[in-house]
C-alpha cells in the first residue's frame, strides 16, 4: 500500500469512494451515518472533498495503483470543541468498499499519528457517527482511540475520540 498526497485530479474517486460506503451502509440498513444518496453529483460533498484536497491534507491510500481510501487531517472540525492543547485532527476517512479488509483504514489513521509526531503534536482526535450499532466507534476503539465526549449535531449522534501521539 501507497500512501501519497491528493490532488485535484482524485475528487471523482473519493466521491467513489464515499458512494461505495455509503451503498454498503444502505445495504445493511445503517442510513444515519451519510444518508442513502450517491455522494457523487452532489455539489455540497463535492465542495468538501474539493475543500480537502485543497487544503493539502488529503492524502490517498493506494492498493495495486488503484485510490482504495482517503484520509485528511487539520484543525478540528467546525461543530467540535477544539483540544485544549495542539492537535491534529482527522477531518475524513474513507475507505473503497473494494478494498474492505484490506487494512487501509487502519493505514491511514497509522499516517495520521505519524503525521501528528511529525509535526510534533501530542494529540490526534477524530470524530464519528456514534449510532446505530455503534461499530464505528469500535473500530476507532480498535485503532488505539479512547472515547473523549458524545456530541449531537441536530439529531446526528456523534463521538470523538482522541489518541495520544508518543
Amino acid at each position: 500500500m501507497e500512501i501519497r498526497v491528493a490532488g485535484s485530479s482524485d475528487v471523482a474517486a473519493v466521491l467513489g469512494m464515499f458512494d461505495s460506503a455509503v451503498a454498503w451502509l444502505v445495504a445493511q440498513g445503517r442510513t444515519g451515518q451519510w444518508g442513502s444518496e450517491p455522494f457523487t453529483g452532489n455539489a455540497k460533498r463535492t465542495a468538501q472533498v474539493e475543500a480537502w484536497v485543497g487544503s493539502g491534507g488529503m492524502r490517498i491510500a493506494e492498493v495495486d495503483g488503484q485510490a482504495a481510501g482517503c484520509v485528511t487531517v487539520g484543525a478540528p472540525v467546525a461543530y467540535v470543541e477544539p483540544a485544549p492543547e495542539p492537535e491534529l485532527y482527522v477531518q475524513g476517512l474513507v475507505t473503497d468498499q473494494r478494498f474492505a479488509g484490506r487494512g487501509v483504514g487502519r493505514t491511514l489513521l497509522e499516517w495520521a499519528g505519524q503525521e501528528a509526531r511529525r509535526r510534533g503534536v501530542g494529540l490526534l482526535r477524530v470524530d464519528c457517527y456514534a449510532g446505530d450499532d455503534g461499530k464505528l466507534v469500535t473500530f476507532y476503539e480498535s485503532c488505539g482511540f479512547v472515547r473523549e465526549a458524545p456530541f449531537t449535531v441536530g439529531t446526528w449522534p456523534g463521538q470523538v475520540l482522541q489518541r495520544r501521539i508518543a
